[in-house]
């Protein structure tokens, strides 16, 4: 089959191109459980550059010489084409969307329902994924899709979309109508978390971007509020909160500043929700302590999540703004990711 490959890191990011289009082998059914996907579509995530630029090698690839070559493409969804044995609930051609944690099933965090927290693999990370015509995983990732929702369409849901639809979910389970949640950054992630507090509480949402097109976009998912990211942003938050800040804040940005920026725009025993990553949370312990707030990690979302948040998007009440590739196209769709260029997400269809 055809795959994009990586082949080295650039930690600078300076290179025309980084990935290979290339022959590999066909995957092939291991376990009585495997099923082989005929990729349909496969996300362009920003967790793809930063495994370019080698921000994962420390967890992935430690002495940076064991895990590549890999085919990145940790956001899938398309046919089924092959079965194990004991797959059931699924037939060949069923159109599906990929959870992106491969499990056993039987260790305890498994058990308990926190797939992404379980022992195994993560392809496109620490093993070949969907930048292919197709992907190896298990039956226990699978989520049949509606027949409203294409593959080519909702591909990046598998990560971006859970990740955000698992931060917005805890932030909507505490806020009441007469509170204020804040969203900063509405792009490929953000603009699906704005959707998902609309469509789960009634508290006020006020977005914070450095785009203009984000922030339309926010406009257009449901935000009450849009604020410009042009150094003033914490005193209009603070303006609009009657001086002191939001209950909930989610930062789907996580470096440049937004990390501070956010804890300030969070009120005395508020949350603090952070879903990007990329510098790190100073904040003396004593300021920790006096205002009560909290700090909150988010890392992608349970199988169940993924099934709740295709039930969303089956109503219309979520939409996810895409912008389509071909595979040979990769290098172009990572290059446009990283400079700002894509309304949404980028997804790649073989």
């Amino acid at each position: 089959m055809k795959a994009q490959v990586l082949h080295k890191y650039d930690m600078a990011l300076t290179a025309p191109n980084w990935v290979t289009l290339q022959d590999v082998p066909d995957p092939k059914i291991a376990k009585s459980t495997d099923v082989i996907v005929r990729i349909g579509g496969a996300g362009v995530c920003r967790t793809d550059l930063h495994i370019v630029e080698g921000v994962w090698m420390p967890i992935t690839d430690p002495t940076g010489d064991k895990l590549l070559p890999l085919i990145m493409g940790h956001e899938n969804a398309g046919w089924v084409e092959e079965i194990g044995p004991e797959v059931e609930g699924f037939k060949i051609g069923d159109p599906v969307i990929v959870h992106p944690k491969v499990t056993g099933g039987t260790c305890l965090a498994c058990r308990r329902g926190h797939d992404m927290h379980g022992d195994g693999k993560f392809p496109g990370l620490d093993s070949n994924g969907g930048y292919a015509e197709a992907l190896l995983t298990s039956s226990r990732n699978l989520v049949a899709l509606p027949k409203t929702l294409a593959p080519k369409d909702v591909a990046p849901y598998a990560d971006a979309g859970l990740t955000a639809y698992r931060a917005a979910k805890k932030a909507a389970q505490v806020l009441l109508p007469d509170q204020t949640a804040v969203v900063i950054g509405a792009g490929g992630l953000g603009h699906i978390g704005v959707q998902v507090l609309r469509a789960m509480c009634a508290a006020r949402i006020i977005v914070v971007d450095i785009s203009d097109v984000s922030l339309k976009l926010a406009g257009e998912g449901g935000a009450d509020h849009l604020v410009k990211a042009d150094g003033d942003e914490v005193d209009a938050v603070l303006a609009l909160t009657g001086g002191k800040g939001a209950e909930a804040v989610i930062d789907f940005v996580g470096e440049k500043g937004t990390t501070k920026k956010g804890l300030d725009m969070t009120r005395a025993n508020g949350s603090y929700y952070i879903v990007g990553y990329g510098e790190n949370i100073n904040i003396p312990t004593v300021d920790l302590i006096s205002t009560e707030r909290n700090i909150i990690g988010n890392l992608v979302g349970t199988w169940a999540e993924l099934t709740e948040l295709m039930a969303l998007a089956d109503r219309g009440l979520v939409e996810l703004a895409t912008k389509h590739y071909k595979l040979s196209e990769a290098n172009q769709a990572l290059q446009d990711l990283h400079h700002g260029k894509i309304k949404g997400r980028a997804v790649l269809v073989p």
